[in-house]
């Protein structure tokens, strides 16, 4: 599975190309705002009618992380939903998909503000959680030290071949790490406005993709 290793608060973890983090000495997948439900949230409030594909599309992609890495622990931090409503609205066989996800490990449920609530599924349900030096939460407080977070979607559009290409983006400095989205139709926030530019004055970003790599910043623009 294609991935970058880089160091943060003192611990090595890895960046992959799907916007998941994994930490090999814990053995922890993280994944951040899955927002399962959002087609169906939307159409519920008589929204655009878009084809509800994506909580099979990102059970999928979670699935084969789960296969390719075996992680003792998966954590979900925070928005795993579009809203509580779409947890009762996840078909049997999504449900089902879920409970053989989480069969023989650890898995965390992180609050977010999408999913503030307990959720009416298995697993462990938590406003964060702290692991050697590393404290997770769904959003990214002020004086957070090694914290890492979602929530905002961070991306980033950069020059690549002649034209801009636009991707989901972990950014990270001494204090705080934001991962990007992992669901699919999550959209983005860049990394060039408020609130993110103002919580990073020299951020290391590493761009998702089918090979991640670290970014210069200064020479991207959105």
């Amino acid at each position: 599975m294609n991935g970058l290793s880089f160091t943060f608060h003192g611990e090595s973890l890895t960046a992959l190309g799907s916007g998941a983090l994994f930490w090999p000495a814990q053995s922890l997948l993280c994944v951040s705002d899955l927002h399962l439900g959002r087609t169906e949230r939307i159409a519920r409030h008589g929204g655009q009618i878009i084809p509800p594909y994506e909580n099979s599309d990102t059970l999928k992609k979670l699935e084969d992380h789960i296969n390719a890495l075996s992680p003792k622990t998966v954590m979900c931090l925070g928005d795993s939903f579009d809203d509580l409503a779409s947890v009762n609205a996840l078909t049997e066989v999504e449900t089902d998909w879920i409970t053989r996800l989480q069969a023989g490990r650890e898995w965390i449920w992180i609050e977010g503000n999408h999913d503030p609530a307990p959720l009416n599924l298995g697993g462990t349900h938590l406003q964060s959680y702290s692991a050697k030096t590393l404290v997770f939460r769904h959003i990214a407080t002020s004086d957070g030290k090694g914290e890492i977070s979602g929530h905002y979607h961070p991306k980033l559009s950069v020059a690549a071949r002649g034209r801009r290409i636009t991707r989901p983006a972990f950014v990270y400095d001494e204090a705080r790490l934001i991962l990007p989205a992992f669901g699919t139709y999550t959209g983005g926030m860049s990394l060039n406005r408020a609130p993110l530019s103002e919580m990073f004055l020299n951020p290391s970003v590493i761009l998702t993709g089918p090979s991640p790599r670290r970014i210069n910043t200064h020479s991207a623009a959105n």
